[in-house]
């Protein structure tokens, strides 16, 4: 059976990841690495094509955007225009609707597909969070975060300017409200309190509490661990004091990009458009044939 060829876009921390997931699945082949600097070779990739563009590589079937959330609408919007599928993990949440409209135009223009903000929060969570709704259509659903490195404030921090690098922790208060914990090395000639201000303007932090540290090593403090606790209280019919809960902790990278490679799978089982998470069959994210996988999960 031929495999399906994955670009990974970017090679951060998720992008590396990535890789990993895709080595494991037995489903997929790597087409290449898309970097800034394609020259930036790590021995891990010592068997693929490294480029500076997606143009460069053949035969890719889909592309799996591991770029900051800012970067993914006009990377995906070019892949898309060539005629490949795109899975992202676009992670502002008031931001998913908009852009979940202009890919699905640009994705049935070419008759591609997206899945967009297809990593844990939003993505899996998501998945759970619909399906405790619809348990309990009346009621109240609370996501509760960490402790933990929450990898899209983080990106946003060390793009402020001063910041040399940074950390940015989720810590929960309950009842879905955060604290942000958030740590800097800084750039020679910045203050901690410039920085500090940029940071919690941004839409990422200006709902939260947030406290901005300078300290001389990010490496010191850095922990990719992460977690969450959702729970729904609400009523089935007419019968009250529903309970539900949902509890994970995990290794933010690594769950992401595991349902990136999910999500990138099920792009060729949707008709062209951009899809949420909650609007794909979740059997449509394992690898298999359909009538064993139904004999074995249900």
């Amino acid at each position: 059976m031929k495999k399906i060829r994955a670009a990974v876009v970017g090679y951060g921390n998720i992008g590396r990841f990535v890789v990993e997931a895709l080595e494991e699945s037995t489903d997929f082949e790597i087409a290449g690495i898309v970097r800034r600097d394609p020259s930036k070779r790590p021995a891990e990739l010592a068997n693929y094509p490294v480029v500076g563009s997606i143009q460069e590589l053949t035969g890719v079937d889909v592309a799996i955007l591991a770029t900051p959330t800012r970067e993914v609408q006009k990377h995906a919007e070019e892949i898309l225009a060539m005629g490949i599928n795109t899975v992202d993990s676009f992670d502002i949440h008031t931001s998913i609707p908009q852009l979940r409209h202009d890919l699905n135009n640009v994705a049935k223009a070419h008759n591609a597909v997206a899945i967009i903000s297809a990593g844990w929060d939003p993505g899996s969570d998501s998945v759970v969070r619909a399906l405790l709704q619809a348990a309990a259509p009346k009621g109240l659903t609370y996501t509760n975060f960490g402790p933990g490195m929450s990898m899209g404030h983080t990106v946003c921090v060390k793009s402020k300017e001063g910041v040399k690098n940074a950390l940015s922790m989720t810590i929960p208060l309950g009842t879905g409200i955060h604290r942000r914990m958030v740590y800097v090395e800084l750039e020679p000639g910045y203050s901690l309190e410039q920085v500090a201000a940029a940071v919690k303007a941004d839409p990422y932090f200006a709902s939260d509490e947030t406290h901005v540290m300078a300290v001389e090593s990010v490496d010191q403090v850095k922990d990719m661990g992460h977690g969450v606790h959702m729970s729904r209280k609400g009523v089935s019919g007419r019968t009250q004091n529903q309970n539900f809960e949902f509890t994970m902790s995990i290794n933010n990278p690594a769950l992401t990009a595991q349902i990136l490679v999910g999500a990138a799978c099920a792009t060729f089982r949707q008709s062209p458009g951009a899809y949420t998470m909650i609007e794909v069959p979740v059997i449509d994210l394992l690898p298999g044939d359909r009538d064993s996988l139904v004999a074995s999960l249900v």
